[in-house]
């Protein structure tokens, strides 16, 4: 499973911030050039103003130094924190018409990341008396993949694979071959020959799949899709005593149903819901005017 394998992916954090920094300010932050004096030097403390867990912090700060290099940014707290109202997460010094300016755009990552990070945390601790472990999906938002994933890594989940280039991950979609086998034996063959670093999952919506594709060699991951958790505990059983092909239930489970589908003795369990579904974390910032 990748872990934030990020090869063949380039960090693009400051081109996400640019980009925010820039539909957000257009022509300039009318309100603060208007309505707040120049010279105004403020102190901000980040908070959480609900309990959860932290995500996107030096992106956030990161934010802030963008703005106006001579901000003092002081993070005091670390991504994967629990934290709770009294909490403070970053304190920032220096000219209030920056921080003002800066404020939204940071809250925005650190409020969006730190939900998928809490999102995650109440998945895990669903399944945690197993040895099941928690993926995301693919189902991020474009462009910020990279920090969504690392997001989830901080709720204590795991990464599945970061695109089309590290998995070969094996849908109806993708099954041409009418339940031919030995067309996809070939296939197989072939990818671990010339890409031998690429992992292979099929997707099984039955059982009687299941059976043919632990008959396969090559095969590292099956994926048990919309299966009951008696299913999933047949799946298991016939994989028998070898330890792989691994397998991975997905589809139609909730927060209530996980702990028995983990139960049934699968390997991993993803959900797409961690990413696009999960509600930001509120946090805010309290402002204190210093002496120019």
């Amino acid at each position: 499973m990748n872990n934030m394998q990020m090869t063949g992916v380039s960090d693009n954090r400051q081109e996400l911030i640019h980009m925010a920094l820039q539909e957000d300010f257009g022509s300039g932050d009318v309100t603060s050039q208007y309505f707040v004096p120049e010279g105004l030097r403020a102190r901000a403390l980040m908070r959480p103003r609900t309990r959860g867990v932290i995500s996107g912090v030096e992106v956030a700060a990161e934010v802030f130094r963008t703005v106006d290099g001579s901000l003092k940014v002081d993070v005091q707290l670390g991504d994967g924190v629990e934290v709770s109202p009294e909490a403070v997460i970053m304190i920032i010094e220096g000219s209030a018409r920056s921080i003002l300016g800066a404020e939204r755009t940071a809250l925005n990552f650190i409020q969006r990341l730190s939900g998928i990070a809490t999102m995650t945390r109440w998945y895990v601790q669903a399944i945690e008396h197993t040895n099941c472990k928690l993926l995301d999906t693919r189902k991020t938002t474009p462009g910020y993949r990279l920090l969504e994933k690392a997001a989830v890594v901080h709720g204590g989940g795991m990464n599945h694979r970061m695109g089309l280039y590290d998995r070969a991950m094996v849908k109806d979609n993708h099954l041409m071959t009418n339940g031919n086998t030995a067309h996809l034996q070939d296939c197989i063959r072939r990818l671990k020959t010339e890409r031998p670093g690429v992992e292979v999952e099929l997707e099984a919506d039955n059982l009687e799949q299941v059976n043919a594709f632990l008959q396969l060699e090559g095969v590292d991951y099956i994926l048990l899709d919309n299966m009951s958790s008696e299913q999933m505990r047949q799946a298991v059983e016939m994989r028998g005593t070898q330890a792989k092909p691994y397998f991975e239930a997905s589809g139609g489970l909730t927060l209530e149903t996980a702990p028995a589908a983990a139960e049934s003795g699968v390997d991993f369990m993803s959900f797409g819901c961690l990413t696009h579904s999960a509600p930001s974390l509120d946090i805010g910032l309290d402002f204190a005017t210093l002496e120019s």
